[in-house]
Order: C-alpha cells, then sequence, then structure tokens
C-alpha cells in the first residue's frame, strides 16, 4: 500500500513537473518580453475620448432662456459650433475589410505596464497562430482597434498569458496597431464557463476583451475562462 501510494505521488510529481516544463518551454518561445522604456509611446497630442463626449454636453441647455436678449440663438450657435468641432475631432473610421492580412501575420502590440510585459500580437485565433503570441478575434462582432468597436485578443494561459490573474480593475493596457496606441482602462474581470459564447458579442462603445483558459495552473484542457474587459479611455498617433 505504501509503495503504490509512493509511486503515485512520484508520478504526479513527474506530471507536474514535466508540465511547468513544457509551459517554460512554450512562453520562452511566445515573444513576449518586458516593456522597454520607450515601447509606451507619450505623445504631446493626446485624443481623450472621455473628454471628447462632454464637449456638447457641457454646453447643453437644461432651460430654454428668452429669445428677447438674443441668448438662445447664442447658444444654439455655440452648440453647433462644439458639436463640429468635436465631429472634426473624432474622424470616423473608414470601412475596410483588411484583406492585406493573412492568418498569423504580425499586426501590433499589447502592452500592459503593471506586469512588465509586451506581448507581439497576431491575426487569428487558431492554433497555429496562438503558439505564436496573442492573437486577434477576427468575427462578425469583433473589430480591430481602428474601429472603434469589440476588440478581442485571446492567448494561452500557460504561455502568453500565465499572469494575467494578477490584473486589478483600473490598470493600464497598449494596443500598437496601424501606427496609433490605443489605450485602455480595466473595468472589471469575470471567469466564466469554457462554453459561454455571450463575451464575444458587439459593443457599441470601443473596449478591448481578453480571454484565456483557467484555472491558470490546470493541468491539461481547462474548464472555464478568465475574461478581462477594458473600454477605450484614449489614442494617440505614433
Amino acid at each position: 500500500m505504501r509503495k503504490k501510494l509512493a509511486l503515485t505521488l512520484i508520478s504526479a510529481g513527474l506530471i507536474f513537473a514535466g508540465w511547468n516544463g513544457f509551459s517554460w518551454v512554450n512562453e520562452s518561445f511566445s515573444g513576449k518580453e518586458a516593456i522597454g522604456e520607450n515601447d509606451i509611446v507619450k505623445a504631446d497630442k493626446t485624443t481623450n475620448l472621455e473628454e471628447e463626449k462632454s464637449v456638447v454636453e457641457q454646453y447643453k441647455i437644461e432651460e430654454v432662456p428668452s429669445e428677447k436678449n438674443g441668448d438662445f440663438l447664442e447658444k444654439e450657435a455655440l452648440i453647433y459650433s462644439n458639436q463640429k468641432k468635436r465631429e472634426e475631432r473624432i474622424e470616423k473610421p473608414k470601412s475596410r475589410n483588411y484583406e492585406e492580412y493573412d492568418r498569423g501575420a504580425n499586426i501590433g502590440w499589447l502592452l500592459i505596464p503593471s506586469i512588465d510585459m509586451k506581448y507581439p500580437l497576431y491575426w487569428g485565433t487558431d492554433d497555429e497562430t496562438l503558439t505564436q503570441g496573442v492573437g486577434y478575434h477576427v468575427g462578425e462582432f469583433t473589430t480591430p482597434p481602428d474601429r472603434l468597436g469589440h476588440t478581442v485578443l485571446s492567448g494561452h494561459r500557460d504561455t502568453v498569458f500565465r499572469e494575467l490573474g494578477e490584473l486589478k480593475e483600473g490598470a493600464k493596457m497598449y494596443v500598437q496597431f496601424e501606427g496609433v496606441q490605443y489605450e485602455y482602462e480595466i473595468k472589471k474581470t469575470w471567469i466564466t464557463n469554457a462554453e459561454d459564447r455571450t463575451v464575444i458579442v458587439n459593443k457599441e462603445e470601443p473596449t478591448l476583451t481578453l480571454t484565456t483558459c483557467y484555472p491558470f495552473r490546470f493541468i491539461g484542457a481547462a474548464p472555464d475562462r478568465y475574461i478581462i474587459e477594458a473600454p477605450l479611455i484614449s489614442k494617440t498617433d505614433m
């Protein structure tokens, strides 16, 4: 009995060590690295989306003033002027099909300062692409960052996304894509079943979602998914 127990413990230890070794080898070839001093762009001109949304709101008329002194016409003109300024500053994304990106193509970077990690981004989330690093989910309800919709990135929890569970609400994440840096702030995290299809949905507000398997140290096919949701707060030309 003791021999069987000892053999069981030894076998479990060898399996655990082998899994950790396999994960370490995969992680070392995933391309992720520490963030360099100048990797995150700090430009003089940054578009802050929250400020943009409030341009018209701050001039909103709550009580209609009397027309006899011209205040009404003056404020109407001011509202129209600021609406036009906002439209000019937030350029609407042009329609495109992204045919230039093949499956597995390198398309940019994901940077997360709070865990000092920089990840290469690849087009697609098929098994072959995810062995390279973090993949962009191409689908009906998702868009690359420039479309200002729902951007979904996935990665293996035993390689690139081992540290994802350390991220807290309020932490910043940056996606660099086609010469523009998009800054996101984590709003919430949660765990859901691996079969949950409600995560990848259309969103009206620009949002970044990260997904990976869970639990992080689980040996074998993990039963759940770890989700991080972060709205876009600014974008900067690089």
